[in-house]
């Protein structure tokens, strides 16, 4: 039985849909007080409202986390809200589809503000409460995709996740003192809003790639991050774990196909 996380303030950037709000999601079920980030407020007021409907207390700000002065403005209004923070999920995130010849500056730009320098900014401006809290926790949304594996058309991602990680491994050691740990869950194929945008071939064709034969959930990411939230993993720090139905194992597809069932 893990220490229950009842009562700690949370902070989801990007909860809004997909991975985020799974991840609030869970945050919000097991007692903790969760404020969520979006970049469109009409959006993150419905998912607020949804993750409140069952008593849980979860409110919203708008804000993008690409802009310094809006992570601090997050920062200052969840302080305000929860008392404090005690939990940060740097999970916003966008993955636009641009071959490698064809990326634009702007989209470069782009992702790498969001993904990477929103990840920075977002820790930055909840350091003071994390570490106000004595038990501060940082838990990044990476991906396998950059960290381990690749796929045509997101070479910007995958540099922005990769390079979480860098971020991720200096910051645990910066932070260690003061009682902070800085962790990221990498996930694999999940389904969410945005796999559904890439067509049902496609998730066919994953899942159909995975040791496990299916694609996973983002409760399933949200309960990773509950447990690196939790006192009992109070002694990890600057570490990743995997959540992709065993994906990066095989050498080849025909590992994968050739297993018998049973």
């Amino acid at each position: 039985m893990f220490t229950s996380i009842a009562g700690r303030a949370v902070v989801v950037t990007g909860g809004t849909r997909g991975i985020g709000k799974g991840i609030a999601g869970v945050f919000a079920r097991n007692g903790a007080r969760v404020l969520i980030t979006g970049r469109d407020s009409d959006v993150a007021r419905t998912a607020a409202e949804e993750l409140s409907a069952s008593g849980a207390e979860v409110s919203f700000v708008q804000a993008d986390v690409a802009d310094r002065e809006d992570c601090r403005r997050m920062a200052a209004i969840a302080t305000e809200r929860l008392g404090g923070i005690d939990v940060l999920c740097a999970n916003a995130g966008i993955f636009p589809d641009s071959p490698l010849a064809d990326m634009t500056e702007e989209v470069l730009d782009q992702v790498l503000g969001v993904n990477l320098k929103g990840t920075v900014f977002s820790v930055q401006a909840c350091l003071p409460e994390l570490t106000r809290s004595g038990r501060g926790r940082v838990i990044l949304t990476s991906s396998i995709t950059g960290p381990i594996t690749g796929y045509p058309g997101w070479t910007g991602y995958g540099a922005s996740k990769a390079g979480q990680l860098g971020f991720m491994r200096t910051a645990a050691i910066e932070l260690a003192p003061r009682g902070i740990t800085v962790n990221a869950v990498l996930p694999g194929n999940i389904v969410t809003e945005g796999l559904a945008s890439l067509g049902e071939e496609y998730a066919k064709n994953m899942a159909s790639s995975i040791p496990l034969r299916r694609l996973g959930t983002v409760d399933e990411i949200g309960y990773t991050a509950l447990f690196l939230a939790t006192e009992e993993a109070g002694y990890i720090t600057g570490q990743t774990i995997v959540v992709d139905g065993g994906q990066v194992l095989p050498e080849t597809l025909e590992a994968v196909l050739e297993i018998k069932a049973g």
